[in-house]
């Protein structure tokens, strides 16, 4: 056998790539969201968009790569495939590039050419089947016909990315340090994998912080209720118009017992909450970043009212042009049956003082 052909000289190799792409990688920002100063609360959004490919997902990417690698799962020349419908694919795509390993991404739905385009200029491809939830068995089977590896990012990505203080667990805390001098009193995300919020509530148990992990659910995800009821089995079968995150049923990868609270928000205020982000940051993010927001004027209102002083921070998941013909769009919003206006107005009200809701 050559030198060439070691397999463990070859995922040597593809590691120190990875790692190496990671070390480039200045923290992403930490943006203030504006709220009145005498309320003595600050509320910060650390802006994931300013990763390579744009989202919270290259985080896991790299990590469920890396993994899968040291695992011997994944091996030179090896075709990856993935069920995904969206930013996950994109991040997966680019490193599959990066290490030269061929890509495929099983999405739901009817073929789309945007999304399908995004994959496409990271050198990989998309297959599109129908209905939503045969993606699964649909990615199980094209990795086993070509000999390739099924990354399942909903079992995987919990596994594989870091909690102790080496990936957006401790960029956060660290961060948030830096500029107020003390942790959090709330950490706020949303919920696809479920890999986010177990990094972070494993990174706060960890290092027995006093910090509480809020999660936002939107409609149709099984989340809230299978935490609510303790169903580990919980389904609704229905997807979720957030894109990112919502599950129509509970994934492995979500760890109940991590999260604090859980907190269903309405995919009309998501929407609302975007443009607001949108207003203070310029940044045009998705719904699920204004389901974190919503979810965190909630927690800020809960500390004014009570005459506290804190801080609380959420993620900035993804911002790209394509946001801006979906939730930041009137026309996209009223075709998919939601009216932000009521909620646009019940931020308006309290960030200039008035009551929560």
């Amino acid at each position: 056998m050559g030198a060439s052909e070691l397999p463990g000289r070859w995922a040597s190799a593809a590691i120190a790539r990875l790692t190496a792409e990671a070390a480039a990688l200045p923290p992403t920002p930490l943006r203030a969201f504006p709220l009145p100063a005498d309320w003595g609360v600050s509320l910060w959004l650390k802006d994931e968009s300013a990763l390579p490919t744009g989202s919270l997902k290259h985080r896991a990417a790299r990590a469920m790569f890396r993994q899968a690698i040291a695992s011997g799962r994944i091996i030179e020349g090896m075709t990856v495939v993935e069920a995904t419908g969206g930013n996950a694919a994109v991040s997966q795509a680019y490193f599959a590039r990066l290490l030269g390993l061929p890509y495929v991404a099983v999405m739901p739905g009817a073929p789309n050419a945007a999304r399908a385009a995004a994959v496409e200029r990271y050198g990989g491809r998309c297959e599109f089947v129908t209905p939503s939830l045969a993606i699964y068995d649909a990615a199980q089977r094209l990795a086993d016909a070509v000999g390739g590896h099924y990354l399942d990012q909903f079992t995987a990505a919990e596994r594989a990315l870091d909690w102790r203080g080496d990936d957006v667990a401790g960029e956060l805390f660290g961060q948030v340090a830096d500029v107020t001098g003390e942790d959090p009193d709330w950490v706020v995300v949303g919920a696809g994998t479920g890999a986010t919020s177990a990094s972070i509530g494993r990174h706060v148990r960890y290092h027995g912080l006093s910090t509480r992990l809020a999660l936002v659910d939107p409609e149709n995800s099984a989340y809230f209720p299978g935490w609510a009821s303790g169903a580990a089995d919980y389904a609704t079968g229905m997807p979720s118009r957030i894109e990112g995150i919502g599950r129509p049923r509970m994934e492995p990868g979500f760890i109940p017992e991590l999260v604090d609270l859980v907190m269903p928000v309405p995919d009309a205020a998501s929407v609302a909450a975007a443009r607001a982000v949108r207003t203070a940051t310029g940044l045009a993010v998705g719904g699920s970043t204004g389901a974190n927001l919503w979810g965190a004027l909630h927690l800020v209102a809960g500390v004014r009212d009570r005459g506290e002083r804190g801080t609380v921070v959420s993620l900035a998941c993804d911002a790209a042009d394509r946001h801006l013909v979906t939730v930041h769009d009137d026309g996209w919003a009223f075709g998919a049956g939601l009216d932000p206006g009521p909620y646009a107005a019940a931020i308006q009200t309290f960030l200039d003082g008035g009551p929560w809701n």
